[in-house]
C-alpha cells in the first residue's frame, strides 16, 4: 500500500530539537508513504501511488497525542458537573463505575475513538479497567494507544492486583502490529500506599515498561499526603522508585521546587490537563517553569466526564493562552512550544519513539487540515493559526501506520451511527435512582 500527498504544506516539530522549539515548515511539498513509513518528503516528483491525495489548501502535521485520558468516560460526559474533585469522584463517578460492565467500557471507548479521530488525535494514553475491551476497540479503530489498568488497591490483595496488571502488560504490549503499548497504572499516591507503589515500580522495571500515574492534582491531595506520610505526592513517588523507569505523571499542578527538581532528575514526562484542572478548580500547573527545567511536558484532556471533550486542539490553545494570562506574560508558551507539547512530547511520553514528527523513516502518522476556511484566512502564519485559530472541524484526513483512518471527514474504520446507538441505549442506566 502506498500513498502520495501532493502539493501540501508541512508543519512538524523537529525531533532533533531536544526540549526546544524548532518547527519544520515547508510549502508545496510532497509526502510519499510506502507501507507504514514515510519514505520521502520534498519537492521532487515521486512514483505514482495506490492512493493520491491533492494537498492544495491543506496542511500536513503529525497526529496529535492525548497523553492522559480515561477513554471510557465519554459515557459519563456531563455527569456531576460543577463539583469539586473529591465530591465528584466519591458521590458520582465511583458509584456509577460500580455498575459498569465490560461491554459498557467497550462502547464508551469506541465513542471516545470517534471523537478523537474526528479532532485529529492519532495516539492516546489511557488508564481504566476492563482494559481488554479498550484493546479490542483500539485494534478496530486503527490508531495508537498506551494502555494501563487503573490500580486502586483499597481492600484488595496487592498480589492479585499486580498479577492482573502483569498479565495485561505481558499479553498486550506491542499488540496490533506495535500500535498498542502497555504500562502499569497505579492510580495515585492517595489511593496507593507507598509499599504498593514500590512493588509496582519493581514489576515495571522487570517488565521493561513504564508507569502512568496521577500526581499532585489538587492542593487537598498534597496536604493529605504531607499529613499522612510527611511527603509530597511527588516525593512519595520518587522514594518508591517510580522514577527509575519511564514515568508519565498526569496533572502535577501543585509542585514544590523540590518536586520540580525530582521530576527533572527522574526524566519524568508530565501530562498537562489544563481544561480539566480548570473545570474541577484544581489550579494551574507551573508548566513554563517545568519546561524551563527541561521536563518534557505533554498535553492531555483527562476523561470526558471532567473536561468535557477530548479535543486536543482546544487543549493546546487553552494551554497556550492560560499561562500567558496567569503569568501576565504574552511571550510565555509560544505556538511552537504548544505544538511540541501536543505532538512530539506526547508521542515520546507514550513510548512511541518513531512518531511525533514528519521525517523520512518515521511511521506514517499524520493529519491533514483544511485551511480554506474563514477563520484561517488570511494566512499570515500557519503555525500560529493551528494553535490559536483552528478547530476539530478543520481536520479532513487521518493516516496512521500508513493506513487511511479518516478521509474527507468520514471515519473508515468505525461505524459512527452504531456507536451513537449503543451509547444512547446505555447511559440512562447510570442515572441516580
Amino acid at each position: 500500500m502506498s500513498i502520495l500527498i501532493k502539493n501540501v504544506e508541512v508543519i512538524s516539530p523537529e525531533s532533533s530539537a531536544g526540549n526546544g522549539t524548532s518547527v519544520l515548515s515547508e510549502e508545496n511539498t510532497n509526502i510519499h508513504i510506502v507501507g507504514d513509513r514515510i519514505v520521502a518528503i520534498g519537492k521532487d516528483d515521486y512514483p505514482e501511488a495506490d492512493t493520491i491525495i491533492d494537498g492544495t489548501n491543506l496542511v500536513a502535521l503529525p497526529g496529535l497525542v492525548n497523553a492522559h485520558t480515561h477513554a471510557f468516560m465519554t459515557l459519563f460526559r456531563g455527569m456531576g458537573d460543577d463539583l469539586p474533585l473529591d465530591e465528584w469522584l466519591n458521590n458520582r463517578i465511583w458509584p456509577a463505575e460500580a455498575k459498569l460492565t465490560a461491554e459498557d467500557v467497550y462502547w464508551g471507548v469506541k465513542l471516545s475513538l470517534v471523537e478523537m479521530i474526528k479532532s485529529g488525535t492519532t495516539a492516546f494514553a489511557d488508564m481504566y479497567f476492563f482494559m481488554e475491551e479498550a484493546v479490542k476497540a483500539v485494534e478496530e479503530a486503527g490508531i495508537r494507544a498506551s494502555l494501563s489498568i487503573g490500580m486502586t488497591p483499597f481492600d484488595k490483595d496487592y498480589e492479585e492486583i499486580l498479577k492482573e496488571s502483569k498479565d495485561f502488560v505481558s499479553r498486550w504490549n506491542g499488540a496490533a502490529s506495535g500500535r498498542i503499548l502497555t504500562m502499569y497504572g497505579p492510580h495515585a499516591p492517595y489511593t496507593c500506599p507507598p509499599e504498593f507503589l514500590k512493588a509496582v515500580a519493581l514489576e515495571a522495571e522487570r517488565d521493561g515498561v513504564g508507569i502512568h500515574i496521577h500526581l499532585a492534582e489538587t492542593s487537598k491531595e498534597v496536604e493529605d499526603m504531607k499529613e499522612k506520610y510527611g511527603r509530597t505526592p511527588v516525593e512519595l513517588a520518587a522514594e518508591a522508585g517510580l522514577f527509575n523507569v519511564h514515568t508519565l505523571a498526569a496533572h502535577c499542578v501543585h509542585l514544590t521546587q523540590q518536586d520540580i527538581k525530582l521530576l527533572a532528575e527522574g526524566g519524568v514526562f508530565v501530562a498537562h490537563n489544563p481544561q480539566s484542572n480548570l473545570k474541577l478548580g484544581s489550579g494551574v500547573a507551573p508548566v513554563p517553569q517545568m519546561l524551563a527545567e527541561g521536563i518534557p511536558v505533554a498535553l492531555g484532556t483527562d476523561g470526558a466526564a471532567s473536561n468535557n471533550n477530548l479535543d486536543l486542539l482546544e487543549e493546546m490553545r487553552t494551554a497556550a493562552l492560560l499561562h500567558k494570562g496567569v503569568n501576565m506574560n504574552p511571550t510565555l508558551m509560544p505556538a511552537d512550544d504548544a505544538l511540541r507539547m501536543a505532538i512530539l512530547n506526547g508521542a515520546q511520553a507514550l513510548g512511541f519513539r518513531d512518531t511525533g514528527c514528519l521525517k523520512v523513516g518515521n511511521k506514517a502518522d499524520l493529519i491533514l487540515m483544511d485551511f480554506r476556511r474563514a477563520h484561517l484566512t488570511p494566512l499570515w502564519d500557519t503555525l500560529s493559526h493551528i494553535v490559536y485559530s483552528s478547530s476539530a472541524f478543520d481536520i479532513k484526513t487521518m493516516i496512521v501506520d500508513g493506513r487511511l483512518i479518516m478521509d474527507k471527514g468520514e471515519i473508515l474504520t468505525l461505524d459512527e451511527e452504531e456507536v451513537y446507538f449503543e451509547i444512547n441505549r446505555r447511559f440512562k442506566r447510570f442515572e441516580d435512582k
